[in-house]
């Protein structure tokens, strides 16, 4: 249910593969899992905005784009857990490889990264919404 005072926002990030076929996921507050991800500064397009993110909340930086994965919407999620309704995102996602494999986030709001095996994914995700997109990209997914 939106709220009238619901903030909209414009998010871009990335579902990123290792060498190993594994999946790149990012700790939020040291309380919720997704992938990394988060909003476009002003003057930057989605895959720049997606890239940088990456690199803040991951330590990769050497990225290389695959495809456009579309777009969803969701309310962010709560410090305490559960759906924050003052803001609804919108966002943006590519697939990436990298042949990188050290994480150490820069991003202090985002104090761990970790690669996961694709079957997993889905066990650590937070946010039903990003269940739901992942099982919609999944088979989009090398």
């Amino acid at each position: 249910m939106k709220h009238e005072n619901t903030k909209k926002t414009f998010s871009a990030g990335g579902v990123v593969l290792n060498k190993k076929g594994q999946i790149l996921i990012v700790n939020q507050n040291g309380n919720s899992w997704s992938f990394p991800k988060g909003h476009i500064d002003q003057g930057e397009n989605d895959l720049t905005a997606a890239m940088r993110e990456i690199h803040e909340e991951s330590g990769i930086k050497n990225l290389s784009f695959v495809k456009n994965l579309g777009t969803y919407s969701r309310y962010k999620i709560a410090l305490q857990g559960g759906n924050d309704t003052s803001e609804i995102k919108n966002i943006h996602m590519f697939l990436f490889t990298t042949e990188e494999e050290k994480l150490s986030p820069l991003d202090p709001c985002n104090p761990e990264a970790r690669w996961v095996e694709k079957t997993q994914v889905i066990d650590f995700l937070t946010h039903k919404k990003d269940q739901e997109f992942f099982l919609k990209i999944r088979k989009k997914i090398p």
